[in-house]
């Protein structure tokens, strides 16, 4: 169960879903201005790391073995680029800005 897991557990997985939805063209649009051939291998960093953003401000200790295995593959898949990284980390900190945002709009409407 989620709430009984240590690391994160199922709390990550939703961290990195999470982050993918702020990619939409009502969100932060990431998914048009990211949209070459590498696109989802950048998203694929983007969401991995906002996963870890996410976590370490809510307090949860995120897999890292299993982040830093992921993240690992994905930059083999783009290591033409070596400013990646930093592109990848930016847009995954917006994300996590933009979704503390939005949950603290929703609760004070609440």
């Amino acid at each position: 169960m989620c709430a009984t897991e240590p690391r994160g557990g199922c709390f990550s997985t939703l961290a990195h879903e999470a982050t993918h939805a702020t990619g939409h063209s009502s969100r932060l649009d990431r998914f048009t201005r990211f949209a070459d051939r590498k696109a989802l291998a950048f998203e694929e960093l983007v969401a991995e790391l906002g996963n870890a953003f996410l976590c370490a401000r809510l307090g949860l200790v995120p897999d890292f073995d299993q982040s830093a295995a992921y993240l690992q593959s994905w930059l083999r898949a783009l290591a033409d680029d070596k400013r990646l990284i930093f592109r990848a980390a930016s847009e995954a900190q917006k994300a996590a800005d933009f979704l503390f945002a939005t949950a603290t709009e929703e609760r004070a409407a609440a």
